[in-house]
Formats: C-alpha cells, structure tokens, sequence
C-alpha cells in the first residue's frame, strides 16, 4: 500500500483528509497482511460515490425480478421471460448484463428443475406445474453492475422440491450473516455447507459467489463449500454475491455441450439456487439486492 500522510487526501476520492477516512481501515489490512492473511486491494474497496451508484443498479435489479414474479406462471415460455427481463431493464435506463457476456445470447438465466444454472431461455421451453426455476437478473446501469436471483415455484409443487427451495435459502441467508468486517469469506461457505448437510443436501463446489460493482465479476471467488477462518479478509466497501446452489442429490454437475452454458447435476434431481449482492460496512453488512 502506499503510504500517506493522515492529513493528505484519502486515496479513494472522498476529499476527507486519510486520518479521517481510510487510515484506520489501512493499518487494521496492513496488521493482517504481515500475519499472512490474503486481503484485497485497493481498487476492490468501493468508494462511498461507487456504493451509490452500485445500489441505484441494485434498484433496477430487483425492480426487475419484482416484475418477473408477477407474470411468471405454467404455459409460459422461458423465452417469454428474457423478453419481461430485457424490456423491463431497458424501460428502467439499464441493460441485461449478460446479453452478449462472453457469447450468452440471452438478458436472463433461466434454470428449472435439474438446471443448476445458466439455462438459456427458449421458445420450445415451457414452464409446467410442479416446475421449480431460478431467474437470474444482471443489470448495468451506468457502467455499475448488479446481480440478484429467486426461486420461482410454478403451480402444485410437491412438498420435497419446496424443501429444497426453502433450504437453499435459508443456505443463502445464514451465509450472508457471517459477512462482517474482519471475518473471513471461509464464514460465509462453512455456514453454507453445514445446513444444506444437515438438511441432506449437497453443496455445487466448482460454482461461487464473485465480486462485482464497477465489472459485472470481480474478485474475489466465494466458495459456499469454504472452510471458517479461511479465505480473503472482509473489509468495509467490499462488494460480492452470496449465491449458493443447493443439490437434492449429488453435488456433481455437468455442462451442456450443446449450448456449452447450461449445467445440469448429474443425477438429474432438482437444484435450487438464490442469489444477493452484498457490501461490507464497518459494522457488519448491507444487502443491496433485497
């Protein structure tokens, strides 16, 4: 880190002399770093302007999925959904962040059932009573990135797959609780594994939560499979996701070769995944997807 003097700007903008704004924050990283703990740095810390901007992508975010949940239904097609999602985005000032990312053809994920991800939504793909299917929002807004997904369960669910739903969140809301300044991201995946295992469920380990705000992903990868006291150390004006996907059997998982996108478990029993945005404050966390 380079050294400032207390009373020179602080590095992140603010125009608040340092004593007054980073320096606590710095010595308290640098104290960890000569221990040997991983920290982020600088430009991973978002600005107080940055946050602000953050959350207003946040806004459309959930606006969005809002407005899914009140048209999503049995005989509707996923593609019927990207249109919701791509029209509603647009109407609010954003853009679909993953139309076009890295070849993804689509403004929205759509995952149903077996899907534990990344579906791509489809004219032949109807949604059907007993469906269970995640939406996944990404919004630029800006040039500021947002990410946030919800279960949907379409019409008479059977009671195991509403289970599996309820429990995958329950995974996601204790991870969020372990996010506090000077925890460590391990927190959040150790929380995560340990319910969906005590439920009898298993946790996908090659997929993570990922940084986010001025890049649609950032660092850090966050394992929801990671081990307490492990991982990058959070710091206040860390962004991420917290987005565990929970399995009703195995924990393997397969790509589609015919779209190269949509992972599937490899058993073919259901998947359940929700997803929020969270920022690290100086006294615990903020979700800025609710």
């Amino acid at each position: 880190m380079d050294k400032l003097g207390r009373n020179d700007a602080c590095w992140c903008g603010s125009g608040q002399k340092y004593k007054k704004c980073h320096a606590e924050i710095d010595e308290r990283m640098e104290s960890y770093m000569a221990k040997g703990y991983p920290t982020p740095s600088r430009n991973l810390l978002k600005t107080k302007p940055q946050i602000d901007q953050i959350k207003e992508s946040g806004k459309i975010n959930i606006t969005v999925l809002d407005f899914v949940g009140s048209h999503i239904a049995a005989g509707i097609t996923t593609a019927e959904i990207d249109r919701l999602v791509f029209n509603k985005t647009k109407e609010l000032g954003g853009r679909p962040a993953t139309l076009n990312y890295k070849g993804y053809p689509k403004s929205v994920c759509t995952s149903i059932n077996d899907q534990v991800c990344h579906g791509i939504p489809s004219e032949k793909t109807f949604l059907k009573d007993g469906d269970i299917i995640n939406v996944d929002v990404s919004t630029e807004y800006h040039g500021y990135f947002s990410d946030s997904s919800r279960m949907y369960c379409i019409g008479n669910v059977s009671s195991e797959k509403k289970r599996l739903v309820q429990v995958a969140k329950e995974c996601m809301e204790l991870g969020i609780q372990q996010v506090r300044p000077w925890g460590f991201l391990g927190d959040i995946g150790q929380a995560i594994n340990d319910h969906a295992k005590q439920n009898g469920y298993s946790v996908v380990r090659e997929i993570g939560g990922h940084g986010i705000g001025l890049q649609f992903h950032e660092d850090p990868w966050v394992s929801h499979v990671s081990k307490a006291g492990t991982g990058m150390l959070l710091v206040p004006g860390l962004i991420f996701t917290v987005e565990p996907m929970i399995n009703m059997g195995t924990a393997k998982i397969f790509i589609d070769k015919k779209d190269d996108w949509s992972v599937y478990t490899a058993d073919g029993k259901p998947s359940a995944q929700w997803e929020n945005m969270v920022l690290v404050t100086t006294d615990g966390c903020e979700v800025l997807t609710y």
